[in-house]
């Protein structure tokens, strides 16, 4: 007895196979080909900071327009195409502040932020005294060579309003 679906054999069915398989990987990628920021997992009050903040985030930070994540998440946040700065919200503590528990932060709009210049010239910048962890990374075009932070001034009144100050190991 004959199967009434027809199966293609050889070479054409590996290449129909490859070309759907591509089709979806595009089609599932909604930021360009560029990966999102890792979602990070918080403890559940932490989590409930943190997407209380996700609701109160701006629109644009340092000129930049918010856009969509891949994955979405209430924990993450992504403004600007191409350079790009994101927000995480319930990292864990910083290692820096785990070796040195005294290491300088800087206040912007009363928040206190973390400023760690990383490899590729961008700076992570992290809050500190608060109620969760919340972590920025301004890209090189963003920050320059002297790293200058100042787009965290668009973010701090979010942060001061949902996150309450207070101390987490």
């Amino acid at each position: 007895m004959k199967s009434a679906l027809h199966r293609p054999s050889g070479l054409p069915a590996l290449a129909l196979l490859l070309a759907a398989t591509a089709c979806a990987v595009t089609a599932c990628s909604g930021s360009g080909g560029q990966a999102g920021p890792a979602v990070p997992t918080p403890p559940a009050a932490e989590a409930a900071l943190c997407r209380a903040l996700h609701a109160q985030l701006p629109a644009t930070v340092d000129g930049l327009k918010r856009r969509a994540t891949d994955p979405a998440s209430d924990l993450t946040a992504a403004w600007g195409d191409g350079v790009r700065i994101t927000l995480r919200c319930g990292v864990p503590k910083p290692e820096l502040l785990k070796r040195r528990p005294d290491a300088d932060s800087v206040d912007v709009d009363d928040v206190g932020w973390l400023p760690e210049r990383q490899s590729d010239g961008s700076v992570r910048c992290t809050t500190v005294r608060r109620n969760a962890w919340v972590e920025v990374t301004l890209p090189r075009k963003v920050v320059g060579d002297a790293g200058d932070i100042s787009a965290l001034t668009d973010l701090s009144g979010a942060v001061r309003r949902t996150i309450p100050e207070g101390i987490i190991s």
